[in-house]
């Protein structure tokens, strides 16, 4: 599976290529297509590291508590 930053890459030059007008409608469909599993691809990643991240809080009493990240809303 590739990693997060080359499917990103991957993407805005699909992006870049399609706002560009100057392809055939079969290679713009293939193209987004393309985009569309790569879009998801990045989600999946996001989604995931997402659930790994945590927030360090300082109590009352001076002690530090690791609690899940806020989602988003």
């Amino acid at each position: 599976m590739p990693k997060f930053e080359d499917s990103l890459k991957q993407l805005e030059t699909i992006v870049n290529q399609l706002e560009k007008g100057d392809l055939p409608l079969e290679d713009s469909i293939k193209l987004f297509e393309e985009g569309i599993h790569l879009s998801s691809v990045c989600k999946e990643e996001l989604d995931a590291a997402e659930g790994k991240v945590q927030v360090l809080l300082k109590q009352r009493d001076g002690s530090m508590k690791v609690e899940p990240f806020p989602p988003a809303k």
